[in-house]
């Protein structure tokens, strides 16, 4: 029915100023919450200096021990953000909160055959179960135990046993066009020292050139042994690119240029370029560097089901590995951990099963509060996103866990270790996760303030220019300390 009298119109009228005037109220309550109260003003300054706008930031500040308390300082905390490595906290908090800090991860290795006179006549299964730190010397001890079976020579194959993990392949120069970057190596069911070799430079003026050590040894890989020594007096300098290092041959290593004297030792750590094939490679050239001897090859393939372990050897605690990948953001430690919340459940472990499990354990710790987008789980990742007011939600709460301890061991301390050694922030006075990619800076974590009282502190910027935002983010953590 139309409305065509006086009085229907005036309520018509008065009907849609109130709807409008009700919108108007949602939207600025909406504009409230994603920034409260002015930013400090040396934040605002810093924030000048570094030639970035407010709207790249998102910070939130509140009381640690939670309650309904106003946040002490609250911009844009809504807002979907890239985390990047920062979003390691939510993976870590997630382990020690659903596998506990005394988790460890076990690595069985079976022997399928007669041991004779030091020869077995058969098959080594070396069975990865996801192991975040397998690294180089335990690697060594494992192949000791090995020997310990009695077996110096292996008359059959050493069989690599990956089928815990399920994971896509993967292309290290997807991310950011650096294969080479440690940063970039990808899980593995049997991930051996990160997927990466270590080379060590040692100078000896004597004789005019640096010695080159590699960890681990790799079996059918070509090494140069030495390099010459620059010109007495360079500077050390960018060193890596003096030794102009050629990396990207799986079969062999070659430097064409000169290595400084002045730089003393230094140690380079390069992802290997065969990844897939890396593990065979170190196990073999391990087995061979030990004085073991194998017929075979070392190659992948699935332990038999009739077969029970000789032995396993243990990883370190989950309480130690947490703080290797908060301490020094360790993407594929991250990833690994992330992977084995799906490896709770049966078959393979999948990164759409680790998704899941986080989302489940995240619905239920902390209900309505909106889940994360974690990707891969480490950070290293275009796609993740979370807001400043759900991970603060989650710090407040892992605050409160009986978890907490292991949890705020493993973060950085702003000016003494960690990813956070070099902060010019208060030294001592904060424990907080870092996080940078191309255009992402952030930190989230806790800062004890001259009041003594904790805060929960989370900020992320997004921004092309966020590589300028370090000294931003150093004056909130400066200013969040000095509550008084």
């Amino acid at each position: 029915m139309m409305c065509v009298s006086v009085g229907c119109r005036v309520a018509a009228l008065r009907w849609w100023l109130l709807c409008w005037f009700v919108c108007l109220l949602a939207v600025v309550g909406a504009a409230r919450a994603q920034a409260t109260g002015p930013l400090p003003a040396e934040v605002e300054a810093a924030l000048v200096r570094a030639r970035l706008p407010r709207d790249a930031l998102s910070v939130l500040v509140v009381d640690a021990q939670g309650g309904r308390q106003a946040p002490r300082l609250a911009h844009r905390p809504q807002a979907s953000m890239n985390p990047a490595s920062v979003m390691k906290l939510v993976t870590t908090y997630a382990a020690l909160d659903l596998l506990g800090p005394a988790y460890t991860w076990s690595t069985p290795v079976y022997v399928d055959g007669q041991v004779q006179g030091g020869s077995l006549q058969g098959n080594v299964y070396i069975q990865g179960q996801g192991d975040p730190k397998l690294v180089m010397e335990r690697l060594w001890l494992l192949l000791r135990r090995l020997q310990g079976q009695g077996i110096q020579v292996i008359v059959g194959d050493i069989v690599l046993d990956r089928t815990a993990f399920d994971v896509p392949e993967h292309d290290a120069a997807r991310f950011d066009g650096e294969p080479l970057r440690p940063y970039n190596a990808a899980p593995d069911a049997l991930l051996l020292n990160y997927n990466a070799v270590v080379m060590t430079f040692v100078p000896d003026a004597a004789a005019g050139l640096a010695r080159i050590q590699y960890d681990p040894p790799l079996a059918g890989v070509q090494r140069q042994a030495t390099v010459p020594l620059a010109a007495p007096g360079a500077e050390c300098g960018d060193w890596r690119a003096a030794v102009r290092a050629e990396l990207s041959d799986p079969a062999r290593t070659v430097f064409q240029g000169v290595y400084p004297a002045r730089c003393g030792e230094r140690v380079w750590a390069a992802a290997f370029p065969d990844p897939k094939g890396f593990a065979a490679r170190a196990v073999e050239g391990m087995w061979r560097e030990l004085g073991g001897k194998l017929t075979g090859t070392v190659r992948d393939g699935a332990v038999p089901a009739r077969l029970k372990p000789a032995f396993s050897v243990t990883s370190p605690a989950l309480a130690e590995v947490v703080r290797d990948v908060n301490k020094y953001s360790n993407n594929v430690m991250a990833q690994q951990l992330f992977l084995t919340l799906a490896l709770r459940k049966d078959g393979p472990a999948t990164f759409d099963g680790a998704r899941a499990a986080l989302r489940q354990w995240w619905q239920a710790r902390l209900g309505d509060a909106e889940p994360p987008a974690p990707d891969n789980g480490a950070g290293l990742s275009r796609d993740a996103r979370i807001s400043a007011q759900a991970l603060a939600r989650m710090l407040q709460m892992a605050w409160q866990s009986p978890v907490m301890p292991e949890l705020v061991s493993s973060l950085p301390i702003a000016g003494v270790d960690g990813t956070l050694r070099r902060s010019q922030s208060r030294a001592g006075a904060a424990h907080l996760k870092t996080g940078s990619l191309r255009d992402v800076m952030a930190v989230a974590g806790y800062v004890h303030a001259a009041s003594g009282r904790r805060y929960v502190l989370v900020a992320i910027v997004n921004h092309p220019q966020a590589g300028a935002a370090r000294p931003v983010l150093d004056a909130l953590v400066d200013w969040t300390a000095r509550d008084q």
